[in-house]
């Protein structure tokens, strides 16, 4: 009985960890230098699965062709933004991403299809 109470401890902060890194925070790093100088290249970030309203200005991690990517919220749905010289109106449940280091990423700027969905964010960092 005494082995099974002291078995049930650890493994009650085990499912609990799991649970909070699966549903609450993300954690992983930055592989490239696309935020610098805001996140250094090899840089662990820490982020919120649970946030609200996504901002201009905000640093997001979200899908992206099968990859994790984290850039920033430079505009959404509603506002207008300059992509390849022509004027365009982000869709509503849009957003359209760029890194910090604009000459080092890889970013809405640079896609045929700017935006990214809101349902493809994962954290907000």
């Amino acid at each position: 009985m005494r082995k099974t109470r002291k078995a049930i401890v650890p493994a009650l902060a085990l499912l609990g960890t799991c649970f909070l890194f699966q549903f609450v925070l993300f954690v992983g790093f930055v592989p490239t230098e696309s935020m610098e100088p805001t996140l250094k290249k090899g840089s662990v970030i820490v982020g919120s699965r649970h946030f609200g309203e996504l901002k201009v200005g905000d640093i997001i991690v979200f899908r992206h062709e099968g990859k994790l990517l984290v850039k920033r919220v430079a505009a959404i749905g509603g506002d207008l933004i300059e992509h390849k010289q022509r004027t365009l109106r982000v869709p509503n449940g849009k957003l359209y991403v760029l890194g910090d280091n604009r000459e080092r990423s890889t970013d809405s700027s640079s896609w045929e299809e700017p935006f990214i969905h809101i349902d493809s964010v994962i954290a907000i960092v």
